[in-house]
Formats: C-alpha cells, structure tokens, sequence
C-alpha cells in the first residue's frame, strides 16, 4: 500500500467509506462536507493510503504553531479493518509534522469511541488530559454579577495559576482550527482579544474566572458560539462567566453554546450545580512526542 497526499479526485472513494463511519451514534461523520475545504488547506497535508484499487483510509495533519502538529480524521475503510493499516497513515503525519518543525503531535478521540483510542495508543499517542463541553443556551438577559472585561492579561494570569490549567496541562482551544487543541499562550488571549473576545470575572479581589471566544459556527442547523476554556475560582465567579457567555452567545444570534472544561469532579460538577448545563460524555486528549522518533 502506498500513503500519498489527497486530491479533490478521491473525494468519491473518500465519500464512500467515511458517510456511515459510526453507524450506532446520531449524526454523521464530518469529512465528506469539509473534504474539499481540506485538500485546499495549505497549513495541513491530507493523506490517503492507496492500494491501487481502492483506498484504505485517511487522516491529516495540520501545524498548529511552530512546534505543535494536530492529527485528526483518521478513518479506515471497513473493508481494510485489522488488517494494521492506521499505524502507515500516523507515521505519515508524523513525519509530515517533524519536517515542518513540530515536536509534538497531539488529537482528540471521542470517550465513546473504543476502537479509536485503542488505535492511537497503538500507533504511538500517548495520554494527555480529558475535557467536557459545558452547554449554556444563549440568553440577552443574562447578567453577570461580577465585572467582566476584555482583558487578555488578567484572564492569562487568572488560568495560569487555574486547577483547570494544571488539568488540561495548558491545552486549550485553537483560535483557527475547529475542535483542535494547542498550547495556551499570553499572545493567543491577545489575539482572541482582538479577534473575538476575552472574558476576564472578578472584583476588586482580583481576577475570579476567566473564558475567550473562539468563533461561531453551524452545526445540525443551528448556530453556535465557542468558547475555548473555562476555568474559575468558585461558584460564584462560575456563576458570572456563564451569564456573561449565555449573553455574549445571544448577542451574536447564536442557538446553541459549548465550552471546553476539564474533565473533573469539581468542574464538571460546579457546572451542573449553576445549571450551566454539560454533554453526556467527556473527550480525551492524546499525544505523541516527535522529538525521539
């Protein structure tokens, strides 16, 4: 079998084996709507693995920063399962990602999704971190009862010294690729700051919670506001940063919300305890260390 770059011409043979990839979960699989979008991508490769007659799967990796790769997408045409094909498509994308500066690679894999977890243990991801989407709906009367400010610097310090920093180990939301994750830095809270918005909760304390925006998008219909993490203090200050989600989300004709959170007792459940709302289930976060291959 070979691993090649994709083209827009195996958008049919792609299409076939990735529109029923989880036929027992609602929804369907992503990649047959963004697969063109992809190909044109010039920060990411998407590779494909061609046996000649048929293609076995695909997956891309996309650089992230200087030195962080992601690696998503990863599908296997049913017609090629165990026979030990995804382990050729990671090597692809790992060397895609070293050659263009990265040392490491990470991606996400769904709690629900078994076989993909097992997949990327195999083929050399490691365990990261674990997160949750928190769901606020959307409401124009929200309000915060502590101040909230665009404030990069006060909301970097206020998730720097965060649980939820140590819990995520720093990783966050990326600013340009959706459901990608990289390293949270002062300079991305000063680019969410300007591009979208940064959600600094305190009082005359200090800084108590802090969130930023990372974009609106559509999804089954609806639009949705994105939030790239979530970490505070107590209650209280959870309480104030979900109002000022819940309004910022309805400010921009937004139906729906989610927000990145840790996958922990206390944030998971300080979340349900101010009825900010939460998804079923968690996501897990992996990666591979690129520097030793």
């Amino acid at each position: 079998m070979k691993v090649r770059p994709a083209t827009h011409d195996d958008y049919d043979a792609v299409a076939a084996f990735t529109e029923n990839t989880w036929p027992d979960r609602d929804g369907g699989d992503y990649i047959p709507r963004i697969y063109h979008d992809w190909i044109e991508n010039d920060d990411a490769e998407t590779f494909v693995l061609d046996d000649g007659e048929d293609l076995a799967g695909i997956a891309q990796g996309v650089m992230l920063s200087p030195h962080e790769g992601w690696a998503q997408g990863m599908r296997v045409n049913p017609d090629y399962r165990g026979e030990g094909v995804s382990p050729l498509l990671s090597e692809a994308i790992f060397d895609w990602c070293r050659e263009h500066g990265a040392t490491v690679c990470r991606n996400m894999v769904f709690s629900w999704n078994g076989a993909g977890l097992g997949q990327s243990r195999a083929t050399g991801f490691d365990p990261a971190a674990e997160f949750r989407w928190m769901l606020p709906d959307p409401d124009p009367t929200a309000e915060a009862g502590l101040d909230v400010r665009n404030d990069p610097d006060a909301a970097w310090s206020c998730f720097h010294r965060s649980d939820a920093n140590a819990a995520l180990r720093g990783l966050t939301l990326d600013l340009d690729e959706s459901y990608a994750v990289a390293e949270l830095t002062r300079e991305r809270l000063h680019r969410a700051a300007a591009e979208q918005r940064v959600f600094a909760v305190g009082d005359g304390d200090g800084t108590r919670a802090m969130s930023y925006r990372t974009r609106t998008g559509e999804r089954d219909e609806e639009t949705y506001a994105e939030y790239g993490v979530a970490a505070w203090a107590d209650t209280e200050a959870l309480r104030s940063l979900v109002a000022a989600l819940r309004r910022d989300a309805a400010d921009l004709g937004a139906d729906a919300t989610r927000v990145y959170i840790p996958e922990t007792a206390r944030h998971v459940s300080d979340a349900a305890y101010v009825r900010a709302g939460i998804y079923d289930d968690p996501d897990f976060l992996l990666e591979a260390d690129l520097t030793g291959r």
